[in-house]
């Protein structure tokens, strides 16, 4: 019975890796569709959403299933509880993708500003390498890392500021702007809110590692 509980376990978290990789590939290609004004590739990723959404309802039910059948001790309820949590955080990011895809949709045709597309392009460059990152992590539960993970989330943050102030400086000089520049804010807010969701993970690792739940976005106490 306990090795038959050892690969259940084991494929839920291979099944949670799998569902942090397309939700990765979906804010990759959400924002190459955006940069390129690719709205072929955006149409994609708001098709492709189903699956991601349909991954975490698997999880969630394979989870409470594991719960209620096998009465896992306290480390493998934790694991659990982490892949159930986590994986809602996922799904949110992979929301936000799509959300950037529309926008693409949605400011085709519009003028668009070169150099505050350019900083976008950073800016979500810079979270790609911080949800890629948290993964890698999560398979190494390296609570370190993550919290190092969660402090770049303030490079993050600072880049939406200045986006949002370079795009009200932009409508106020140019008004034919407004359409995109407004799509633009929008863009940024989902990339911050993405950088929100890899802390959250972050979070999630430290409480698998140390069976402690932490606040790192309020001076990293704890909430417990």
């Amino acid at each position: 019975m306990r090795e038959i509980f050892g690969s259940e376990l084991q494929e839920l978290h291979t099944r949670f890796s799998e569902m942090g990789m397309m939700v990765n590939e979906a804010i990759y290609n959400a924002v190459k569709a955006f940069v390129d004004h690719d709205r072929e590739l955006a149409q994609n990723v708001i098709n492709n959403d189903n699956q991601i959404n349909a991954r975490e309802v698997d999880l969630e039910q394979r989870s409470f299933e594991m719960i209620a059948l096998q009465q896992p001790v306290t480390s493998d309820l934790r694991m659990i509880v982490t892949i159930m949590k986590a994986s809602s955080d996922l799904e949110r990011m992979g929301d936000h993708a799509v959300s950037i895809a529309r926008s693409t949709i949605r400011v085709k045709g519009n003028p668009r500003v070169p150099e505050i597309e350019a900083d976008i392009a950073k800016m979500a460059r810079f979270v790609e390498k911080m949800v890629a990152a948290i993964l890698d992590v999560y398979v190494k539960t390296d609570a370190k890392k993550a919290k190092k993970i969660a402090g770049q989330d303030k490079k993050v943050n600072q880049a939406f500021q200045d986006i949002y102030t370079d795009c009200i400086k932009q409508m106020q000089q140019s008004p034919e702007t407004v359409v995109g520049s407004s799509d633009y804010m929008m863009v940024a807010s989902y990339l911050e809110r993405i950088g929100d969701y890899v802390t959250n993970l972050s979070e999630w690792i430290i409480y698998l590692k140390t069976n402690k739940i932490v606040e790192l976005n309020n001076n990293d106490n704890e909430r417990m």
